[in-house]
Formats: structure tokens, C-alpha cells, sequence
């Protein structure tokens, strides 16, 4: 049976090189130099094996890989890159590649992992996210386990605890419980209690009669009737009053609620998830929130990790937020280059996914090509600061002491050095040969 190969390259000359490999070896190839190409030979045929290369001339290798998951039965991919790619090829890898191959391609290391491609049985994916959750997880293995969580609590009617730091994904994680619930084809409703005053908090959630006090002047249906059937979410709930946490343990233990000037109570039927950002348990000890009440939300519980906890899955959260701002800002941004890639993941993201989408956004912002490089990340170079002159004229023992310096801050890489000291990468070899210097 003759197998077939898709073929991405814009070097017309290596790729044809590899389409006639590819025939002496009795396969069927097709080769194409962009990603439109692909797209539409793709659907047209059905291929064994897809090889492509990182940089293509309509966008990215990683976002056509992202691309060709979503489709059914996806065939293996390997990706091709050069020395300088390969923090590329191992983030594509991340997102799904079966493996990878360094330019210029040895024949006999692209025949081996031909084989080991084509006999590799492919893996369906263990739980597939709803396409329009708009949840991005990422690969890690700490990730993995909270989703394994989300989607063990998820077709449950217990109330679910999320904890975690500010901006790490937790409504996120909410709307991914409910959206594989039995409440699915109800509403999610979220609702911030850090902007909720006491004096309107029990109106927001249980709503009010007209004329219950000063400003009301119509009925209001609270949060708890309007996701009838539902779900509620309630981010920051260590934020709400300690009188209304008095009624919301009620809500809970009678799945009733009185609105505001009402006497009598309203049934309710809904999901209860709430997040937290700080430690209820010191919020006991301090008097601050009900033992009671916490207890009955924390019938499970989900710890959402730091991104800094999770450094394998920042570069697929930034083409996430890339393709993100791409459509926000009418721009066409398709790769982060690898020197920009690490700077992104030394970070250590106090602002977690919040932070690292703001940066992306402004990043595709100041792009003026179709990549993400080191001079589009101003506000991060992870406390790198240049050097305020060039070598010219300095002393060589000051010149020794600042190239060892921009390696530490730059943990060993040449071509952020090089940029840091404002020299090109040959002048840093030269200098480090002249200094003997490890390279």
C-alpha cells in the first residue's frame, strides 16, 4: 500500500528534494509552500503523514499544527526546524507534533522517525473540550491533573471550591464544570464579590421588591433565580459581608432565598462554585468568614496552579492569546521568535494568564512584522536591563566582567546576550574565544 506524505516547505529546492526522497521511498507526495496550500490539499486527501516546516510565508508552523488537532483523526506531524528553532519545535511537540528534525536533514535519522511515526498508533484525546468553552489547559502534567478533577466533579450536583491566585483561569475552570454538567443548557452566571457593596450584595444575589429601600423602584430577580436550573458562579467570595454570608449558607442548606422586602421565600435549583484567591482558613481564624459556610461550598475543591508552576504551558497560552489579539487588532502576527519564547517563559508571571494575555496583546500591537521578537516585549526582559554602553572603549576587565554578567542574566543564551550587550552574536563568539570563556 503506498503511503502519502504532505509536504510543507517554501524552499522550493529542499522541498523538492524531499518530494523525490519521498517517491524513491514508494510513498505519494504532495508538496505545498503555504499553509492556505495545506489547508485545502488537506481536506482534498487523506494522508499518512504531515511534514512541515516552522516558518512559512502565510504564518506558523505551531498554528497550522494547531489547526490540524481540531480536525478528526489528525495524521502524525513533523515538524522541521534549524538550531536556532528548536525551543519552536519543542513548543510544537507540546501542542501535538509526534516529533521533530533538525535542518539540514539527515536521510537516515528522517527515515527512522518516518517509521516510528507510522507505527505509533494515534491516541484519541483522553476528555475533549467543548470547542467553544474557550478553555485553553495547556499540556502540563500538574494541568492535567486538574482537569482530570474538573471533569471528574463536572456531571455532579456538589458545590465546588476553586482556589488559586488572581488571574490563573479560574472562571475558566467554572464555566468548563458547568459546560460538562447535566446544567449545561442552562445559565452560567459569574458574579465578582469584590464589587459587591454589603448594602446591594443580597439584592445582586437574591434580588428585590419595589420600594424595599430608597433606589428600588421595580421588582429585581437576584442572580439565584435568574440561573434557574443553572449555575452560579461566585469569584472572590472571601469578599462577601459576614451577614451575607449568613444568607447565603441558608440559600444553600434549604435551596430557598427571601429577595430584599419579600416574606416570603422563592425554591431555587442551582449549581453553587465559588473562588478564592486568599486562604479562607486564616479568614475563619480571624473571624472574617463562616466555618459553617465554607465546609458547605467546599464539598470538593480545585487548586488552579501559578503559571509559574506550569512553564510548559506558557508558549501555548501565547499563541492562544496571539491568535486572540490577531483577531482583536486586524493583525496578522503568526510566530514568536525563540529568543522572545524564553524571555516569556523566565518570566515569573505574578499576574499569571491575565498578565501574560495583556503582554501578548501588546506585544502583537507593537509587531511590525509577522513575529513576536525580543524589542515587542519592552516591559518584561525579566529585569534585564541593557547595558548603558557598548564595548567600545571599555576596559577588558570591564569586558570580561559584563559579557559573564549578560550570560548570568540571560541563564546562558547567546543571542539575548549578544542583544543585551548591544553586540552581534559573531562579536560575542569572538569574545568569548578571546577570553576563553565556556561557549
Amino acid at each position: 500500500m503506498i503511503r502519502k506524505v504532505l509536504i510543507i516547505e517554501d524552499d522550493i529546492s529542499f522541498g523538492t528534494i524531499l518530494e523525490k526522497w519521498f517517491k524513491r521511498n514508494d510513498f505519494e507526495a504532495i508538496l505545498v509552500s503555504r499553509i492556505e496550500q495545506a489547508r485545502k490539499e488537506f481536506v482534498k486527501n487523506e494522508f499518512d503523514l504531515i511534514l512541515t516546516d516552522l516558518r512559512l510565508p502565510d504564518g506558523d508552523g505551531i498554528m497550522f499544527l494547531a489547526w490540524i488537532k481540531e480536525q478528526k483523526m489528525p495524521p502524525p506531524v513533523i515538524v522541521m526546524t534549524s538550531y536556532a528553532e528548536i525551543q519552536s519545535a519543542v513548543s510544537a511537540m507540546k501542542l501535538g507534533a509526534f516529533d521533530y528534525l533538525e535542518k539540514p536533514i539527515n536521510h537516515s535519522v528522517l527515515k527512522q522517525k518516518i517509521e516510528e511515526a507510522l507505527n505509533t498508533p494515534i491516541q484519541k484525546e483522553k476528555e475533549a473540550i467543548p470547542k467553544d468553552s474557550g478553555f485553553v489547559y495547556g499540556k502540563s502534567e500538574i494541568m492535567n491533573q486538574v482537569h482530570k478533577h474538573i471533569m471528574l466533579v463536572a456531571p455532579t450536583q456538589m458545590s465546588v471550591l476553586i482556589m488559586g491566585e488572581s488571574g490563573t483561569g479560574k472562571e475558566y475552570a467554572a464555566r468548563l464544570i458547568h459546560e460538562n454538567s447535566t446544567r449545561k443548557n442552562a445559565p452560567f452566571i459569574a458574579v465578582d464579590c469584590g464589587s459587591l457593596s454589603k448594602e446591594l450584595a443580597p439584592s445582586e444575589l437574591f434580588g428585590h421588591l419595589k420600594g424595599s429601600f430608597t433606589s428600588a423602584g421595580a421588582d429585581k430577580k437576584g442572580v439565584f433565580e435568574q440561573a434557574g436550573g443553572g449555575t452560579v458562579f461566585l469569584d472572590e467570595i472571601g469578599n462577601l459581608s459576614y451577614e451575607v454570608q449568613v444568607q447565603l449558607l441558608r440559600a444553600l442548606q434549604e435551596r430557598k432565598i427571601r429577595p430584599v422586602g419579600s416574606a416570603t421565600d422563592l425554591k431555587i435549583d442551582i449549581r453553587l462554585i465559588a473562588a478564592t484567591n486568599e486562604s479562607l482558613d486564616n479568614a475563619i481564624v480571624n473571624g472574617k468568614f463562616r466555618e459553617d459556610l465554607y465546609h458547605r461550598l467546599n464539598e470538593f475543591s480545585i487548586i488552579v496552579p501559578p503559571l509559574r508552576e506550569r512553564v510548559e504551558d506558557i508558549i501555548i497560552f501565547a499563541h492562544h492569546f496571539l491568535q486572540e489579539a490577531n483577531s482583536e487588532l486586524g493583525k496578522n502576527v503568526t510566530y514568536i521568535t525563540p529568543e522572545a519564547t524564553h524571555i516569556l517563559e523566565k518570566h515569573n508571571w505574578d499576574g499569571n494568564l491575565r498578565e501574560l494575555r495583556n503582554v501578548i496583546r501588546r506585544a502583537v500591537l507593537f509587531a511590525q512584522t509577522n513575529e513576536i521578537t525580543v524589542e515587542d516585549l519592552p516591559i518584561l526582559s525579566f529585569h534585564i536591563k541593557p547595558f548603558a554602553e557598548p564595548f567600545l572603549g571599555l576596559h577588558l576587565a570591564n569586558e570580561r566582567e559584563q559579557i559573564e554578567t549578560a550570560l548570568k542574566q540571560t541563564h546562558g543564551n547567546k543571542t539575548m546576550a549578544a542583544h543585551l550587550l548591544k553586540i552581534d552574536r559573531k562579536t560575542l563568539y569572538n569574545k568569548l574565544h578571546q577570553y576563553g570563556i565556556p561557549l
